[in-house]
Formats: C-alpha cells, structure tokens, sequence
C-alpha cells in the first residue's frame, strides 16, 4: 500500500466570472464511487451538478481554495487561480503522490508533483471530479452572495458576464465583489470616472 501512487485531480472554476472569487478543488477519489456521473462540469444542470458533488465529497477526500477579488486584482486572474489551485492541494488531509490539472499550468512551490493536461476535465475521471466540485462549490458562494445584491441575478448567473448582469452593471454600479480590471468592469467605472470630472 505504501508504494501505491495517489493521485489527486485539480480544477478550478470562475476566471471568466466579472464578480465573486476564482475557486479550486482538490479531489482524491475513493473506492465505490459512480464513475458514470464524473464528466465535466460545464456539460451538467445546476440541480445535477450539487448532486453529484455531494456524491463526490462522500467518496473523495477533497479540499477547496479560493482566491479572492482582491488578489485577482493584485495578481491577475491567472496567478490568482494557480493560488486557488495551491490552497486547495495544501488543504487536502490525505497527500497525493501526484496532482493532475487541468489546463497548462500548474502551481508553483508547491510539495507535490503535477501533470497538466489540456481540456483534462474531459478526459481524466478525478479531474471531471474537482471540476463538478469546484463549480458547485462556487455557485453555492455566488447565490450565498446574490442574496445582499439581489439586483445582479448572481442566483443565476453565478457572476459571468450575461446581458441581465451587464444591464443591472450600468444602473446600479460595480460593487466590492466586482473584478475591477475586467474590461466590462473597468470600461464602467473608467465612465463614471470621466462623467464626474
């Protein structure tokens, strides 16, 4: 058992969001699992997504990470996801042998050797996993969060950029969950900037 390589899968979800954080999960799947569910998260329902991810959670050790808007900003979107990605790895209780992530990049300074693979939540089963669990996981944040700014439709939108939000964007104005170097973000306040000079 020592020598048997434990692999956990890594994804993280929200860098195309104009609010809310970037999250990450690591995933460590267990036996008696229903692989048939795993796939990725962006091809299943909403209802069937938090479903599935409490599935995963009962037979899985997984962690989440998440970066803040604030350290999007600070960082860019992609070093913040890499450090969603690191928080969540150094999370998990149990430590894999190997992570693999989806994507080209993989966290830095980090205890743990990582493979990447492109469109691997497509391709690899405890990928698939940490995608279903990263996005449930953040949806959950974002309508938690749309309850205080009901006006952006965060309970359906989850933060993305739709018309509903963009229209809601410029009549009541960007809040502090808003990603503020984000073009459609920036070209509002860069607006309400000029408008007040």
């Amino acid at each position: 058992m020592k020598n048997k390589l434990v692999t956990a899968g890594v994804d993280e979800v929200g860098r195309g969001c104009l609010a809310g954080p970037v999250v990450s999960a690591a995933v460590i799947l267990k036996e008696g699992i229903n692989l048939d569910h795993l796939k990725d998260s962006k091809k299943i329902t909403f209802k069937k997504r938090i479903e599935i991810s409490e599935h995963i959670k009962s037979y899985s050790y997984y962690a989440i990470g998440l970066a803040s808007v604030d350290e999007i900003l600070d960082l860019n979107i992609l070093q913040a996801s890499l450090l969603s990605m690191k928080r969540a790895l150094n999370k998990l209780k149990t430590k894999p042998s190997i992570a693999y992530i989806d994507g080209i990049f993989a966290p830095k300074n980090i205890n743990i050797k990582c493979k990447t693979f492109i469109k691997g939540d497509e391709k690899i089963t405890c990928i698939a996993a940490a995608s279903i669990v990263a996005k449930a996981s953040r949806d959950l944040f974002m309508i938690k969060l749309g309850k205080k700014f009901p006006t952006y439709g965060w309970n359906t939108n989850f933060g993305y950029g739709t018309n509903e939000h963009l229209k809601s964007l410029k009549k009541h104005g960007v809040t502090m969950h808003h990603r503020k170097k984000f073009k459609p973000i920036h070209n509002i306040l860069f607006r309400s900037t000029r408008e007040t000079l």
